[in-house]
């Protein structure tokens, strides 16, 4: 080859590199659907759900601003408009949809079929979401959040810390309780309160706003509970500081699934490593857009739990906390 025609092979060879440079990164598109609260928290870098999300999304080289688009929507607590919600999120064509508990994921699978769903909530297979945990089948996949043994530990700490106790509340959105999914936790309730002899008595509300919290904290009252279960549900999280004053208001000494509540006041909480779970909800969304099917992907369940004792809340209960209890607790707040 001439020397001339050389030269220009490298300066045409150069100005497609610099093209190529130049080229934008490929746009894909994540929305984000929670049952509860504002849009607005998924921003919050100072969240211990949503920053470790973010943070390992930028890790695997997805960001907002550069390659991803992101979009929230809140089903503002009326589970009842979450059909309109997720038609639509699906119209919108995302890349993946991130569903934030069983009864957002399952109004999206009943809406789309083919739009790659990441999951976080409880039992998959008894929702109907999963076909197996090793292999999820379909649309969806993601992170489970407790198996049942989860709720008796629960039953079990409370049974601990106030050992006269034989009737106990349980928060819970109506919607989830008489699922199948549902079903199941009741069973292990009656076999955990068996063996405590203890029974679990439903505060159901119906959509998540300061009202129906109000209503069904002055409903339970007649009930005389010793205790209160308040699981670690989307939901519910948006009204912690509520549902711990009404808590403290009614004088149940209350079990939370997420430190948030203890945080705002609360007693205890026992529940499984947030921050491990969205970074594993991260993984998945990145998997996906790099062409792996969810249905591939198997659904992870926790494998850590902590468990954190709030003194002070304790003390204004007029509570004493077992030694053998403090030993077990991650965190003692004093």
């Amino acid at each position: 080859m001439r020397r001339r025609d050389l030269t220009t092979c490298l300066l045409l060879a150069g100005a497609v590199r610099t093209v190529r440079a130049q080229e934008p990164a490929k746009q894909r598109r994540i929305a984000i659907v929670i049952p509860a609260g504002p849009v607005a928290q998924l921003n919050d870098r100072a969240s211990r759900y949503w920053q470790p999300f973010w943070e390992e999304l930028r890790r695997l080289g997805d960001a907002e601003g550069q390659n991803l688009i992101v979009e929230g929507y809140s089903g503002a607590g009326r589970p009842a408009g979450y059909g309109d919600l997720v038609r639509e999120v699906v119209s919108r064509n995302p890349d993946v949809i991130v569903a934030i508990t069983g009864p957002v994921a399952q109004a999206l699978r009943a809406a789309t079929g083919t739009t790659p769903i990441v999951w976080i909530g409880v039992d998959p297979i008894a929702g109907g979401l999963a076909t197996s945990l090793a292999h999820p089948g379909g649309n969806i996949t993601g992170v489970s959040l407790f198996d049942y043994e989860t709720y008796a530990k629960r039953l079990q700490i409370l049974k601990d810390t106030v050992p006269s106790a034989s009737r106990v509340a349980y928060l819970s959105p109506r919607r989830g309780w008489e699922t199948s999914g549902g079903q199941a936790l009741r069973r292990a309730f009656r076999q955990v309160g068996q063996r405590l002899d203890m029974s679990v008595i439903p505060m159901l509300i119906e959509e998540s706003t300061p009202a129906e919290y109000q209503r069904v904290f002055a409903e339970i009252v007649p009930e005389r509970a010793d205790g209160l279960i308040v699981p670690d549900l989307g939901d519910l999280l948006p009204y912690r500081q509520l549902i711990v004053e009404l808590a403290q208001k009614s004088r149940l000494p209350a079990i939370f699934g997420l430190r948030d509540y203890v945080e705002a006041g609360g007693l205890m909480a026992y529940g499984a490593d947030q921050g491990e779970l969205y970074r594993r909800m991260a993984d998945d969304v990145h998997e996906i857009l790099d062409g792996t099917k969810p249905g591939d992907i198997p659904i992870y369940q926790a494998t850590r739990f902590h468990l954190i004792i709030n003194l002070k809340a304790a003390e204004a209960l007029g509570l004493t906390i077992p030694s053998p209890l403090l030993a077990r607790a991650d965190e003692v707040i004093e």
